[in-house]
């Protein structure tokens, strides 16, 4: 048996995965499934690898809590939970245990209340804690620059009408969205030198990319997160209270990987305005 490949093995592409292994005396499984919907199929059955280190292989169970593996940036969006059980279960058993994951309902848990249909208005809504999660995306009356501040219902009508925005179909791929200022019509959020300013459009296609993203599931697992479509390798993202496009790692300082993810990951909310 090769240790290094399974040919039993899928590609996974479902959010959420149940993930079954279970081993006795020169004995492994290894079964899975989609953690949504559907049962269990098994990956392997057999023996050990015939491998130092595999058969016999001393006992070293652990449940992981939190981001995958080495709780490295590539891990970040995920989380495990899980259960150690004694002996060897039956395939019953895991189906029904199976059944009852399905039957929970996980979800990603977005809390975004907003929508990204084009012409639907909307406000951005940072979900890095503890820093920031009352505060949006906004322009900033004292310049053109993007910022996020607190909004509340104490707020002026000119902070509200600031951090509200109105979704349209990207400028430069109808398949992503731009967003239009709702109290400065005509002006849209863009990047420049990867700031993110407010400024009109002028129909040219530099500005149309510069002010086109394209929404992903949030980075963090929360939310959505807004991808630049001529930098990909990089998101919307506020950075000391300003509005970047960043990369998970750069030569600028709001390139970052500290709290990356977060800062990169947005609630779609109710508009303010």
């Amino acid at each position: 048996m090769n240790r290094g490949f399974n040919a039993g093995d899928p590609s996974v592409n479902n959010r959420f995965q149940t993930a079954m292994l279970k081993g006795g005396p020169n004995q492994w499984a290894i079964r899975g499934g989609d953690a949504q919907s559907g049962g269990l199929s098994t990956f392997y059955n057999g023996v050990r690898p015939n491998v130092s280190g595999y058969n016999p292989m001393k006992k070293q169970g652990a449940i992981i809590l939190g981001i995958g593996g080495d709780n490295s940036n590539t891990g970040q969006g995920t989380f495990y939970e899980g259960v150690m059980t004694q002996g060897y279960p039956s395939d019953a058993t895991e189906n029904a245990v199976q059944a009852n994951i399905t039957a929970a309902g996980y979800n990603s848990g977005s809390t975004s209340t907003g929508t990204l249909t084009p012409g639907s208005r909307i406000s951005l809504k940072a979900t890095t804690s503890p820093c920031c999660t009352s505060d949006y995306l906004r322009h900033d009356d004292a310049d053109t620059k993007v910022v996020i501040s607190s909004i509340t219902s104490a707020s002026s009508a000119t902070d509200k009408a600031d951090a509200t925005w109105i979704v349209r179909a990207g400028l430069a791929n109808t398949s992503c969205l731009s967003f239009e200022s709702a109290d400065k019509p005509g002006q849209f959020l863009r990047h420049s030198n990867y700031q993110l300013y407010l400024d009109t459009d002028n129909g040219g296609s530099s500005f149309a990319k510069d002010a086109t993203f394209c929404p992903t599931a949030g980075n963090s697992g929360i939310g959505h997160s807004f991808q630049s479509v001529n930098f990909p390798t990089k998101y919307l993202r506020h950075y000391n209270f300003t509005a970047y496009i960043a990369g998970n790692g750069g030569s600028n300082a709001w390139d970052s990987t500290s709290s990356w993810a977060q800062d990169t990951s947005w609630l779609t909310a109710s508009p303010w305005s």
